[in-house]
């Protein structure tokens, strides 16, 4: 596996090779749903690369930038032995040089809502970070997980609308065997805290089931993961959400293909989790 740092360098690797490329974009501290990105992708391409950008933009001023878990050996190991060809592992000044001042946003629903809330100016920090690594990497196929919807439906958004020649590929939540979604951040949550957080995946679970059995009350459903959490003192929910696709409108039934999702303060530690209601694996309808 080739590791390169500069734009230059990996736009250069590029043009060497012949037939598609996957893409799997991170900011590192994999575990196992990252590697699963990586193995579809070497199923659906000629060839595989792979990016470690911790990037500031999409932090806020009291996020977790500093203490976000860096491991760039381990990390490399675990790609090159997922079949990944290429590493971009570029530096913040080779992304942001000095004078760098433009922003690529998502206007509207998808971004003022949820996650655009809590974490103001976050999905401006996604896509600008994508769009760069879009054009640098310039891949065939481009490989998000599901756990992290939200972002997935804003990055399908903005590759369609400014006609990005980039497909944008979906692929199902990794889970832990108790049903806890599989998070760089599970990492920093105390022995008690990660016994309490099984509860998030419970209560989504429990919702799910309650759809299959005909249940289509929006608010019934978003009671049912209420009432789960409740049950664990050391959680406290941020939001529970039931909403459409298209637009992450908050809705009263469900009658089609929708998005239950929930953020989640453990401790110090903040997890997102959702649940894809009406949608099969991952034939996500995005936008």
């Amino acid at each position: 596996m080739e590791t390169l740092t500069t734009i230059a360098d990996v736009r250069a690797w590029r043009r060497g090779l012949g037939g598609s490329l996957g893409f799997v974009p991170t900011m590192g501290a994999l575990h196992e749903g990252h590697l699963t990105l990586a193995r579809h992708a070497r199923q659906e391409n000629d060839h595989l690369a792979a990016s470690i950008f911790v990037n500031p933009l999409q932090f806020a001023a009291n996020e977790d930038l500093d203490r976000y878990p860096r491991d760039l050996e381990g990390d490399s190991a675990k790609l090159a032995e997922a079949g990944v060809d290429a590493l971009f592992f570029p530096q913040v000044e080779e992304v942001y040089p000095q004078g760098f001042t433009t922003k690529v946003e998502v206007h509207g629903p998808l971004t003022s809502v949820l996650e655009g809330v809590a974490r103001p100016g976050h999905f401006a920090g996604v896509t600008t970070v994508v769009s760069k690594l879009f054009f640098s990497v310039q891949p065939t196929r481009a490989y998000f997980g599901m756990k992290d919807a939200q972002q997935l439906l804003v990055i399908a958004k903005f590759v369609r609308d400014l006609d990005i020649d980039v497909q944008v590929m979906p692929v199902p939540t990794v889970r832990e065997p108790d049903g806890m979604a599989m998070s760089s951040r599970n990492r920093y949550l105390a022995p008690a805290e990660r016994q309490a957080a099984s509860a998030i995946s419970a209560g989504l679970r429990e919702a799910e089931a309650r759809f299959a059995a005909g249940e289509r009350d929006a608010a019934a459903l978003r009671g049912v993961i209420a009432a789960t959490l409740e049950r664990e003192p050391l959680l406290r929910a941020e939001y529970i959400s039931c909403a459409e696709l298209s637009t992450l409108r908050e809705l009263e039934r469900v009658d089609e293909a929708a998005l239950l999702s929930l953020a989640v303060r453990v401790g110090v530690t903040r997890l997102i989790d959702n649940a894809w209601l009406g949608v099969s694996g991952g034939a996500v309808p995005l936008p």
